[in-house]
């Protein structure tokens, strides 16, 4: 059980790697904090450092869900230390120690670990995005629908044990809670679509 638990420790250490804030300071020499939204995430990398940047840190921002999971599961394949991982390194992406606990919003380290457990519900969470994001140009609102639709769809595609499903449930309702700026934003017509965000 102890290098159970160093291994959750790991899986959080790998989901807080500041990704954006290290790259766009590389890239720009400014804090990310500071920019745009404020967030330190894929879409703000995009928005204030270009779209290769927002790219590669969504990038590696999923890889670290991929590797955390992955890593337990070469370990120890038991369902309770999967999902303690999985909600281990959306934990550290959304509340990293090196930035004083404030983080990103989870979306891409939590497709990260979806992709190991589930890739066929991942992808089809995936295609939600794509669908919400093409109607109603808010990546904020792609992100949360996805978010809770996943439980759902990986419940009807890949039924899992309890402690998953319900460390499933328990990122999507922290990707939620994480949109909460940009759920007041919608409600007083305020988010900006990704035409006005990118194309302008």
């Amino acid at each position: 059980m102890t290098l159970e638990l160093a291994m959750v420790a790991a899986a959080y250490v790998l989901g807080s790697l500041p990704t954006a804030y290290l790259l766009v300071r590389l890239r720009t020499g400014d804090d990310i904090r500071g920019m745009g939204s404020g967030n330190v995430g894929g879409t703000n990398a995009a928005r204030t450092a270009g779209w290769r940047v927002g790219i590669l840190v969504t990038l590696v921002d999923i890889a670290k869900g991929v590797v955390a999971v992955w890593m337990m599961q070469r370990f120890n394949p038991e369902g309770g230390w999967i999902a303690a991982a999985l909600l281990a390194a959306v934990i550290g992406h959304c509340y990293p120690v090196w930035l004083g606990f404030s983080g990103g919003k989870g979306v891409a380290t939590g497709f990260g670990v979806f992709l190991v457990i589930a890739p066929l519900s991942a992808v089809a969470a995936l295609g939600v995005w794509v669908v919400v994001l093409l109607v109603w140009r808010r990546v904020a609102l792609a992100s949360m629908l996805a978010s809770a639709c996943f439980p759902i769809i990986l419940k009807l595609i890949d039924p899992p044990d309890l402690l998953t499903l319900g460390a499933v449930a328990g990122v999507s309702v922290i990707i939620i809670l994480r949109h909460s700026s940009n759920i007041r934003k919608m409600l007083s017509g305020e988010e900006l679509t990704i035409d006005d965000q990118f194309w302008r």
